[in-house]
């Protein structure tokens, strides 16, 4: 007697990630290796690679999100990046990547690279640590970021990125990246920090000190010498004819005195400093007698419009 028999299969949540995997080995090259007549050294700039069509294919059969990204993973090493794709026309089991990217990986032309699809989150937070203090220079550094990240897909804590900006490469180490080690920076609202940059050191401050006179220093300087004119030191008179002493003018300043053409090394900061080069007339001395006789305050005479009449 035969029993009936029957048998049912379940589709495990395992085996269903398994098979929307994209996992494979390539081996890898500089971009300087595409062959073709076109200049590919956009591939540089950013931080995606070139596919066989193959994987296209592949992957258009797989369940997978979008965009596309991928780990990249050298296993002789244990170092690992992360990235996206730029194009499928490598040839079959070769795969094409930045320069920089294949310094991460410790990769040499033509060695084995493990290529698998992931997931990654979107990034919040990112802080790079320039490799020159040559970043500097940049008058808007993060303009010039903002613009570089657009060819770039993902970010991975660790590695050394570089930017291409006015004919000069940058090299930058992601320190930190939010909310987790490797992030999407796709259509992101990410802010950015900046570390100091890597042999920068802060400029030493020189203490100002202000020169103080030692003792015994002679103090006179050159705006102190007498140069010829002072003001209010000439003589006046008195309307109600009294005198008064007369003091003596300062004796005048020999022209060869007045060294012209030498510069002012006694000069103090915060005083100026007039040079006259007019010589002073000389003013005779007079007694009091003769100043009384010099001068009468209203002793001219005067002149009347109107003429008087005649008296018989």
């Amino acid at each position: 007697m035969t029993l009936p028999f029957s048998f049912q299969v379940f589709d495990h949540p395992i085996s269903r990630a398994f098979q929307n995997r994209f996992s494979t080995q390539y081996r890898c090259y500089s971009v300087s290796m595409l062959a073709g007549p076109n200049d590919r050294s956009d591939v540089e700039k950013g931080g995606k690679i070139i596919m066989p069509p193959s994987a296209l294919d592949h992957l258009s059969r797989l369940n997978i999100t979008y965009p596309m990204l991928f780990k990249l993973t050298n296993k002789n090493s244990d170092r690992m990046t992360h990235c996206g794709v730029l194009e499928f026309v490598a040839d079959e089991g070769i795969c094409y990547l930045p320069h920089w990217m294949m310094q991460n990986l410790l990769l040499e032309e033509g060695g084995l690279v493990q290529v698998e699809s992931v997931n990654l989150m979107v990034a919040t937070y990112s802080k790079f640590q320039p490799q020159s203090p040559d970043f500097l220079d940049i008058t808007n550094p993060k303009a010039v970021l903002e613009n570089a990240l657009r060819n770039f897909a993902c970010l991975t804590t660790g590695d050394v990125i570089a930017i291409n900006y006015n004919e000069k490469i940058y090299e930058l180490r992601v320190m930190e990246t939010k909310p987790d080690k490797a992030v999407s920076i796709i259509e992101c609202d990410m802010n950015v920090d900046f570390d100091a940059p890597l042999g920068y050191k802060e400029p030493e401050r020189q203490p100002q000190h202000q020169e103080e006179p030692t003792e015994g220093e002679d103090h006179s300087s050159y705006a102190d010498m007498d140069t010829g004119f002072r003001a209010f030191t000439g003589s006046g008179n008195r309307l109600d004819g009294k005198t008064k002493g007369i003091e003596p003018s300062p004796a005048p300043l020999d022209p060869s005195d007045i060294k012209r053409g030498i510069p002012n090394y006694d000069f103090k900061i915060g005083r100026i400093t007039f040079i006259r080069n007019s010589k002073p007339q000389p003013k005779k001395f007079v007694d009091d007698d003769d100043a009384v006789n010099k001068f009468i305050a209203f002793s001219g005479e005067g002149q009347s419009l109107r003429k008087k009449g005649r008296k018989p």
